[in-house]
């Protein structure tokens, strides 16, 4: 299979995985915010998964990358080697797991005191479960990418978004509320990681003749998994740590608006995540096969429909929160419009960051990475401590945009040093993609005003799409024939 080929498989599975993934969290996050949970019970649940997430990566320690890594190189030059690096992987993960799981169970009333909210314990408590899962859901994940098997990866994605969205609204009406949709959260997973490590021992882990084990391996993973710790934790720092310091500082229900906020626009970040999962091992694949300049022009296309894409969906964004809020999740959300409108520009950064951040690692360069999301890590951590206290939740949004916008465009700098990008070809076709972007704006503010319900905010995205659409395809920004050929 050619490169052509191998990105075109991947990003159809991807993209149909994100969808589900996107349908089925979109789906529980409006049955739980609309319908089940209150709002100070949907904060809550976000409060403590953001808490478990710090325990998630504590648990990894960058091991599941590291492993994908080595399996993308070995595939190149030693396959026999793929099933050492599997075992070695899984095996280092689960010991780390299972210490973190241990502790998390013994420290949750300790924590839960010094958070000031005790009833965070049995989250926490159950949370072990939630910690062992989640990591071996990304483990099995990562390892089909390593092995450019991005449709089982996709499997395994939609398994655990269709389980989950089951099971937590199952629990819910079961009388468990918040709790049990943390119950959903883990079964989700865990069914997800039977099936994926099933497909992995039975349709690849047998399948490689194997090789005596180099000598260095185990060294290698454990080596590379270091940069990728620091790199992960910082990575997660910026992801949790707002949330962890809003119900801290404030109170749980703030934390359930600025989390809708960030979820409408994770659920936006589909196209992207599916393209990202996709270039990333085929930018270290064109590497180890020292296709330097083809691997330029592979990032230069994707960071540029990354841009046409999430430009307007930005400036989309930003003019429909209000109503989207107000008419989807209900009045009493109407708090997340604010992080709902300055998320819009995180999700421009965003879609950048999903073709230019992971790839960096498959090009050798997890440290240079690692470094800068360090520091953006504790510039974020220390923003919240400021705006936080002084305009809320927005203060914390705000302070996602602004460090998480100086990392990638650090990370794009990386990219150019490594591959010697057409920076002319990008400017220019980045001015281009902020002038559709406008002309779609224009006709977007025009027609808000006319919303009032769910139908016509339909109606209005509808319209926005086909300016978009249509300015993007008259100017030239937008290629269909090789879209449609890539996706044939």
């Amino acid at each position: 299979m050619n490169l052509k080929e191998r990105i075109s498989e991947g990003v159809k599975a991807s993209f149909v995985a994100q969808v589900v993934y996107a349908l089925g969290t979109g789906a529980l996050m409006i049955i739980l915010a609309r319908y089940l949970l209150t709002p100070d019970e949907y904060g809550l649940l976000y409060f403590a998964l953001s808490i478990l997430g710090v325990a998630q990566l504590v648990a990894t320690l960058g091991l599941p990358k590291a492993g994908a890594k080595y399996l993308n190189e070995y595939l190149e030059t030693d396959p026999g080697q793929i099933p050492h690096i599997l075992r070695r992987t899984l095996t280092y993960t689960l010991a780390v797991t299972s210490v973190v799981c241990l502790a998390l169970v013994t420290l949750s009333g300790p924590v839960a005191t010094r958070l000031g909210h005790g009833e965070i314990v049995p989250f926490l408590v159950a949370g072990a479960a939630y910690v062992l899962f989640a990591g071996l859901d990304m483990s099995v994940r990562l390892a089909f990418q390593g092995i450019n098997k991005l449709t089982w990866a996709a499997v395994v994605k939609s398994v655990s978004a269709v389980a989950r969205l089951v099971f937590a609204v199952a629990f819910v009406l079961m009388g468990f509320d918040a709790l049990g949709a943390l119950f959903g959260y883990i079964v989700g997973f865990a069914l997800g990681v039977a099936v994926g490590l099933w497909i992995l021992y039975s349709r690849f882990y047998r399948t490689y003749d194997t090789a005596t084990p180099d000598p260095s391996l185990s060294k290698k993973i454990v080596s590379y998994s270091l940069p990728l710790s620091v790199m992960n934790g910082a990575e997660l720092l910026d992801k949790q740590v707002d949330s962890i310091l809003i119900g801290f500082l404030m109170n749980p229900t703030a934390v359930g608006f600025y989390v809708l906020g960030k979820q409408i626009v994770d659920f936006a970040s589909i196209p992207a995540v599916s393209l990202g999962a996709t270039v990333a091992p085929a930018l270290g694949t064109e590497k180890a096969g020292n296709r330097m300049q083809q691997a330029a022009r592979l990032y230069e296309q994707s960071f540029v429909h990354m841009l046409l894409l999430y430009v307007p969906a930005g400036v989309g964004l930003f003019l429909v929160a209000e109503p989207t809020v107000r008419y989807v999740f209900g009045s009493e959300y109407l708090g997340a419009v604010p992080v709902l409108q300055i998320f819009s520009v995180w999700l421009v950064i965003l879609g950048v960051a999903k073709v230019t951040t992971n790839p960096l690692d498959y090009l050798g360069l997890a440290g240079a990475r690692a470094r800068i999301r360090g520091a953006m890590a504790v510039s974020n951590f220390v923003l919240n401590l400021i705006l936080i206290p002084r305009i809320g939740v927005a203060g914390a949004a705000l302070a996602t945009v602004v460090t998480t916008g100086i990392y990638v465009a650090t990370c794009v700098y990386f990219m150019h040093r490594e591959l010697s990008l057409n920076l002319d070809y990008l400017v220019k076709r980045g001015v281009l993609v902020c002038a559709v972007g406008v002309a779609m704006g224009i006709g977007v503010s025009i027609a808000v005003p006319y919303v009032s319900g769910l139908l016509t905010l339909a109606a209005v995205i509808g319209v926005g799409v086909v300016i978009w659409a249509t300015t993007a395809t008259a100017s030239g920004a937008l290629d269909v024939k090789r879209v449609m050929a890539l996706l044939s």
